[in-house]
C-alpha cells in the first residue's frame, strides 16, 4: 500500500489566509521551520494507478497539482482518483468535491448522515450521480473499496463511528448536544487494509477511549487528530472562545491527549495530522515538537509519502 499526505493542516491551513500569528508569518516568509500546509487529506492506492482520496479538503486542486500521482495519465481527460472518502460534513472535508465536478467518474463514500447532508445541499448535485455513485459506509463491517464502475480498488476498508461533532453550519440543529456519541456517526475513522497492511485514520476526534485504542493496536501507520496542543489553546491565542472539546478534538498533550493515550500502543507509525495554524508542533524548532518526537510521534506534512 503507497500513502501519500495531500495536506496536514486542519481548517484555514498554515498560514491561515487571515491569521497575523509570528508562526504564520514566518511560514509565509519561508522560514523553513514553519512549513506551509494545506488542509488535511491522504491518498491511498494499492497498485499506484488507482487512488483513494481521504476527505475533500478546500485544497484539493492544489494538493492534486502537487502529486504527481494524481496527474492525468492520458488525454482528453482522465483521473487516477477512482474513490473519495469523506470522514465527516465538515466544510474541510467536502468542499472539495465541488472540484471534482467535471465529469470523471469515482466513487463517493460517506457515512449515512453526511450522504444525507450532501443530500440536502444542492450544489453537490454539479456531481452528476450517474458518474459519482454515493455508497454508505457500512460500519464496523469490512468491505472491498470499489470504483464508480463496481471494479474492486485492491483496498479492504472498515469504518467506525468516533466521538466528534457536526459541522458548524448544523450545530443550531443539535441543541446543547454537540459533541455526539460515536454510534451517531457524525464523525468516522476508517481503517485501511492490503496484503496485511493495515492504515488508520481517525484525523477528527473529540475523545479516545478504550474502543478506539483497541482499534488502533497493531496497525502499521495510524493518522490521528492533533488539531490543538491543548484544550484551551484558542482562547489562549485570543483567536477564539471554544476549547478543543467544544470543538470536538482531543488535545495532543495533557493526560487525556493523544501522546499519553497511544503512549503504550504497538504501532509501527503515528503521525499526526489536521494541526490547526495555532498548535506549536508545526514548527520544526518549538519545544512541543521536540516532546512530540521524543514520545515517537511523527509530524504529517504535505508531501509525505509512505511505503511499506
Amino acid at each position: 500500500m503507497r500513502v501519500l499526505v495531500l495536506g496536514a493542516a486542519a481548517g484555514g491551513g498554515f498560514p491561515q489566509w487571515n491569521a497575523g500569528s509570528a508562526a504564520c508569518m514566518r511560514a509565509r516568509r519561508g522560514d523553513p521551520a514553519a512549513r506551509p500546509a494545506t488542509q488535511a487529506s491522504i491518498a491511498l492506492s494499492a497498485d499506484g494507478e488507482r487512488w483513494v482520496v481521504v476527505n475533500a479538503s478546500p485544497d484539493l486542486r492544489q494538493q492534486i497539482e502537487a502529486n504527481p500521482p494524481l496527474w492525468p495519465r492520458r488525454g482528453p481527460r482522465h483521473s487516477p482518483i477512482a474513490a473519495v472518502v469523506v470522514t465527516n460534513g465538515d466544510v474541510d472535508a467536502v468542499a472539495g468535491l465541488l472540484h471534482l465536478r467535471e465529469g470523471t467518474p469515482f466513487a463517493l463514500y460517506a457515512s449515512p448522515r453526511t450522504l444525507a447532508v450532501l443530500d440536502r445541499n444542492p450544489i453537490f448535485e454539479v456531481l452528476d450521480r450517474r458518474l459519482v455513485p454515493r455508497r454508505p459506509l457500512p460500519f464496523e463491517e469490512p468491505f472491498r473499496l470499489r470504483d464508480a464502475a463496481g471494479e474492486e480498488l485492491g483496498l479492504e476498508a472498515v469504518a467506525f463511528p468516533v466521538p466528534g461533532k457536526p459541522p458548524l453550519y448544523l450545530e443550531g440543529e443539535y441543541g446543547e448536544r454537540l459533541v455526539t456519541d460515536a454510534e451517531e456517526g457524525d464523525v468516522v475513522g476508517v481503517e485501511f487494509r492490503a496484503r496485511g497492511y493495515r492504515v488508520v485514520y481517525v484525523g477528527n476526534v473529540a475523545r479516545i477511549d478504550d474502543s478506539l485504542r483497541a482499534r488502533l493496536a497493531g496497525a502499521e501507520v495510524v493518522f490521528v487528530d492533533a488539531t490543538l496542543w491543548r484544550d484551551d489553546e484558542m482562547i489562549r491565542a485570543g483567536v477564539g472562545a471554544k476549547t478543543g472539546r467544544r470543538m470536538g478534538h482531543v488535545s495532543v498533550s495533557g493526560p487525556d491527549g493523544v501522546l499519553a493515550r497511544l503512549a503504550d500502543l504497538p504501532i509501527g507509525r503515528r503521525i499526526l495530522i489536521h494541526v490547526n495554524n495555532t498548535n506549536p508542533i508545526l514548527l520544526a524548532d518549538s519545544p512541543e515538537r521536540r516532546e512530540v518526537e521524543a514520545a515517537g510521534f511523527e509530524v504529517a506534512h504535505d508531501g509525505m509519502e509512505i511505503v511499506p
